[in-house]
């Protein structure tokens, strides 16, 4: 069945524009209130959680609204990363989670997507379900058969104490400074107060969020001031979140960033010398660099391909039994942790691997050479599938052989926005050029 709302990461767009509006937030609580309690012999409760756009309030209260009216109970819970609802949707025992948040899109930008109650991204089959109520809503229950809504007031407290539980009993990174970016989003409060609490010396970047400013020139899209401060307060590690605290981007101590192949190689490498790393490998994208392939080769590991998207890192990952995967654009699912992709759960993974191999970031999987790589974005004027153009498909098919055994040609559209992504990986960084910029135009010419 073709999607409608739905995309890789639930339904997303501008604000005050379908999808994202109040009204249609309204009907969709009410479909997924009927969906999700149509099997249950209780009244089902529902968490939401959203990031710090201004918006968030009114979509908020919209879609609170649908839930209750169709008999559910919300637990609200206020600013907090995504990892922290697909945690708390399995502590507080709830049936579903709902996080508000378009990630590290610009504040006009917002988004809903739904956790199952055992903290993973709702299946595919209810997400549909869904989608076919919001065009055949159901009667509506009885006045007094109607949901209440509550607010949690411990829901940060509980999550950060979540994240200690990951680390080894009584570790401490007394004397790391850290540099950390909030992005002006979900993690304003919780990122800088784990930090501290585990002895680091903490300087806070972008950690006032105004509900116009989350992502904005910040985070793990814009690295570059952390980075920046990284080399000017001498830190010794910089870490950038996104919006909603999902991904993470880093940089040693020498301001140089670390994405997100490099730190699936120190993690994997980390793990497992400790003998804890499953599926004899881990799980990356079709964007991960040749160089990570080889590097984990050397290591004896496997390095299984998903498609883009976490929910697809995820699906393999479950398949092939392992509990690492992630990214390069630093979202990081440690499956012996959370469910989902967790910045600051991979935060700490980060600074137990530096404490425990007493080494700077600088030298973890330092000898890993990664091919150069490029990627280029063309903004398309409306969301079509120009994959399945012949036109296109051949000069796609023209630059491979072009670029032969020596690299490799990834075409994509996005799951998330109105553009198509063209990614080129070789050895001679001259030769991607050469193929790629010409790749970008003639495409351009064809679709635009």
């Amino acid at each position: 069945m073709m999607r409608r709302y739905f995309g890789t990461d639930g339904v997303r767009g501008t604000v005050n524009k379908p999808p994202m509006t109040a009204e249609f937030a309204l009907t969709l609580g009410r479909a997924a209130g009927h969906v999700l309690t149509r099997h249950m012999d209780h009244q089902p409760q529902i968490l939401i959680g959203k990031d710090t756009r201004l918006s968030g309030y009114m979509i908020e209260s919209a879609l609170c609204a649908g839930l209750t009216a169709q008999g559910m109970n919300v637990l609200l819970v206020g600013p907090i990363p995504t990892p922290a609802v697909a945690y708390l949707t399995r502590s507080l025992r709830a049936d579903a989670g709902v996080m508000l948040s378009a990630s590290h899109n610009p504040a006009g930008d917002n988004g809903i997507k739904f956790f199952a109650s055992d903290g993973f991204k709702l299946p595919d089959s209810i997400e549909l379900e869904i989608e076919a109520c919001i065009d055949d809503l159901p009667a509506l229950p009885a006045a007094l058969e109607i949901g209440k809504a509550f607010r949690i007031d411990d829901a940060r407290g509980r999550y950060i104490e979540f994240l200690k539980g990951s680390l080894p009993r009584g570790m401490r990174f007394d004397g790391i400074k850290v540099v950390i970016d909030s992005a002006n989003g979900a993690a304003y409060d919780v990122a800088p107060r784990i930090l501290k609490e585990l002895g680091c010396e903490v300087i806070r970047m972008f950690d006032k969020p105004d509900g116009y400013n989350i992502n904005r020139q910040c985070g793990s899209t814009y690295p570059e001031y952390m980075m920046q401060q990284v080399i000017e307060k001498g830190a010794d590690i910089g870490l950038a979140l996104d919006g909603d605290a999902d991904r993470l981007i880093a940089c040693d101590g020498n301001g140089q960033l670390i994405d997100g192949d490099r730190v699936i190689a120190i993690l994997a490498e980390h793990t497992h010398n400790h003998g804890l790393l499953t599926g004899g490998g881990v799980v990356t994208t079709l964007m991960s660099n040749m160089g990570l392939e080889r590097y984990l080769k050397d290591m004896g590991l496997t390095m299984h391909r998903a498609a883009v998207g976490d929910r697809y890192v995820l699906e393999v990952m479950r398949e092939k039994g392992c509990n690492l995967g992630g990214e390069q654009s630093g979202h990081m699912i440690l499956l012996d942790h959370n469910t989902t992709g967790d910045g600051l759960m991979t935060a700490l993974q980060l600074l137990s691997a530096m404490s425990e191999q007493n080494k700077p970031l600088s030298e973890m999987a330092a000898d890993m050479t990664l091919f150069p790589q490029k990627l280029w974005n063309i903004v398309m004027p409306e969301r079509k599938d120009v994959l399945a153009d012949k036109k296109v498909q051949a000069l796609i098919t023209d630059a491979e052989e072009r670029l032969g055994a020596d690299g490799r040609i990834n075409v994509r559209m996005s799951g998330t926005e109105p553009k198509l992504r063209i990614m080129i990986e070789a050895e001679d960084e001259s030769l991607m050029l050469d193929i790629g910029e010409p790749l970008k135009q003639a495409i351009s010419e064809l679709i635009c």
